[in-house]
Order: structure tokens, then C-alpha cells, then sequence
């Protein structure tokens, strides 16, 4: 018996009977040989942590685009947040970590430079449109590996696509994820918002912190105790009606103060404007992008705007700023 195959029996023994099991999966589109190590979801996760997409986040917005302070969160630091907490919740109820992991890890991958201000632009000018997380699909099973993908489980997948409040994933290590990454954003924007002088703890409605605590660290305890206390022995991921209540209403006052914020979004008007123009510019210039993103087009027979897109959306903050810099900016005069 091979150490992939001890661990799966192990998971069969110990984790709830709502669980995923690796050996259960539905697969993944292209056949490859087992791992004699790993089981299925632990290679997807290996697999996302190793990938270009995952390293780029590190240069991604999450709520302040390109902060000077050193302690603002990134959507690197934001996609580790919402995997610690989902791991915690998975792992409490018994749960598959390794595929709950992965789908956390992956989550964001799709997501353009400057956030959603930049997921907005690429949406208006795309004739196809663009959603953050079904680009996070696209970018596993086709951009990563010069055209390749990552060949993922269908189960990383699906949590990928659906880990959006909108989204109905099809396992409840999914679930974990689409509720784990609400209340991570919630947390950690506004401990970058009272760090930003934007908020005071004082802000926050006192029936909230009555009901959900007096500091951002509590507030998240209350959160994912909350769910775990639910959710124990249901096929389901549950809050208390009350905490929900509160946390939609926490989400509610963020976005009444931080997400809209005039202080917070001042420069938001000018990246929306970055990121299309440089779409414009490839759109009239694709023969300039890369050639990986060009075999889309010559030998998938993508359309030209799902691979401008498709090239747009990879870049980072920092790249895209140099990028149009570079093109639009008057360089001085030397000899």
C-alpha cells in the first residue's frame, strides 16, 4: 500500500460523512498517474502554491491600491487569511483540509491589478466580460503552463467559480471557502482601515460590537465559532441567525465607509482608467503581447479580446503602472 493510499484510508476512517474524500473525486479532465504520495486535492494545492498566477498576488490590490505602509494587507496576505480560516473551520467539522486549502489558495487567482477597480474596467471593455472568479478558472485550466493549466480536480474547480456570494458550491469544503474569504475581507479591511485613520473602533455601530466584539481580533473569533458551532453534524455551513444578521450588517457599514470611500477610492477613477486604456492598446497592438498569449489566439483560436484580457488581468499593480507609464508617459531627451 502506497503512502497516497494510507492517507486516503485514513480520511475514509476519520472525516465526517460529509466530507470529501480524495478517492471520491470526479477527476480531472486530463488522466494522469496517481501521486504515489499525495492524494488528489494535496497535489491541487501544491500544484496553486507553485503556480505564476499565485506568486503574482503579492503585487495585487485588495482594499488600498499600492499602500506605502508595509503592513497593509495585499491579495496574497488576504488569500492566506481566508485558508487559515477556513482550514480551522474544516478542520473542526471534520472536513477535507487539503481540499479546502486548495480551493482558498486558488480563489483569487483571477483577479485583475487594483482589484475590483480594475475587474470593473476589464468587465466594461471586454465584449465578453469579465468576472473575477470565472477568470480564475480560465487561468487554471488554461493560461498557467504556457497554455497547459494546471489540470485541477473538478471539486478545486468548482470552489474556484463559486467561492462568490452568489456562488453555490457543490461541496462543503467549498462552502467553507465562499464564507471563509467574506469574513476574512471583512476582517482585515477594516484593521487596515482603523490603521489607515479611515475608521476608529468607535465607528462601528455598538449594537455590532455588542454582538460581535470590541476588536477587529475578536470579532473574527466570534465569526468562526460561530460557524463551526452551526454547522457541527449538519450537511450544510451555517451561522446563527444573529451573528449572520451582524456580519451582513458589518459588511454593510464597510461598504457605506471604506469600499466608497472618497479617502480610500480617490485614486480608484484613475486605475479603471489605467487598465482600459492599456486594453485599448492591445486590442489595436496584440501583436506587441507576449507569446504565450498570442498561441491562445493562433492556436486555440481565442478571440482577440478574451486574450488582451486574458494578458491585462495577469499584471500587477507595479507592472501595469510601468507598462503605461512606458507607452503614454513623454520620456526626457538623451543622446
Amino acid at each position: 500500500m502506497t503512502i497516497r493510499e494510507m492517507v486516503e484510508k485514513r480520511e475514509a476512517e476519520l472525516l465526517s460523512p460529509y466530507a470529501t474524500l480524495s478517492i471520491d473525486s470526479r477527476g480531472r479532465d486530463i488522466l494522469e498517474e496517481e501521486c504515489d504520495i499525495r492524494p488528489v486535492f494535496q497535489r491541487d494545492r501544491d500544484r496553486i502554491l507553485h503556480s505564476k498566477s499565485f506568486r503574482r498576488l503579492k503585487d495585487k490590490t485588495q482594499v488600498f491600491l499600492t499602500p506605502e505602509g508595509d503592513h497593509y494587507r495585499t491579495r496574497l496576505t488576504h488569500t492566506l487569511e481566508v485558508s487559515q480560516n477556513a482550514r480551522t473551520i474544516a478542520k473542526a467539522l471534520r472536513l477535507n483540509e487539503d481540499l479546502t486549502e486548495a480551493i482558498a489558495l486558488g480563489h483569487d487567482l483571477g483577479h485583475t491589478p487594483f482589484g475590483h477597480a480594475g475587474e470593473r474596467a476589464l468587465n466594461s471593455c471586454c465584449i465578453e466580460g469579465f468576472k473575477h472568479n470565472e477568470q480564475g478558472v480560465r487561468v487554471v485550466e488554461v493560461l498557467e503552463k504556457d497554455g497547459k493549466g494546471l489540470n485541477l480536480t473538478w471539486e478545486v474547480r468548482d470552489g474556484i467559480r463559486n467561492h462568490q456570494t452568489t456562488g453555490k458550491p457543490h461541496t462543503l469544503e467549498g462552502k467553507i471557502v465562499r464564507l471563509s474569504d467574506k469574513i476574512a475581507y471583512i476582517h482585515h479591511d477594516m484593521d487596515d482601515a482603523i490603521r489607515a485613520r479611515v475608521l476608529t473602533e468607535e465607528d462601528i455601530p455598538k449594537e455590532l460590537r455588542n454582538t460581535l466584539g470590541n476588536t477587529t481580533t475578536r470579532r473574527l473569533n466570534t465569526m468562526i465559532h460561530d460557524v463551526i458551532i452551526n454547522s457541527t453534524g449538519k450537511d450544510d455551513i451555517c451561522m446563527s441567525e444573529e451573528v449572520r444578521e451582524a456580519m451582513l450588517a458589518l459588511r454593510r457599514f464597510m461598504f457605506e465607509n471604506v469600499y466608497t470611500n472618497p479617502v480610500v477610492k480617490q485614486e480608484e477613477i484613475k486605475a479603471e482608467k489605467l487598465v482600459a486604456n492599456l486594453f485599448e492598446y492591445y486590442l489595436r497592438e496584440y501583436e506587441s503581447i507576449p507569446e504565450e498569449y498570442q498561441w491562445l489566439m493562433k492556436e486555440r483560436g481565442e478571440s482577440k479580446d478574451r486574450v488582451v484580457c486574458d494578458f491585462v488581468s495577469s499584471m500587477s499593480d507595479r507592472y501595469a503602472i510601468n507598462t503605461f507609464d512606458n507607452l503614454y508617459m513623454p520620456k526626457s531627451w538623451a543622446v
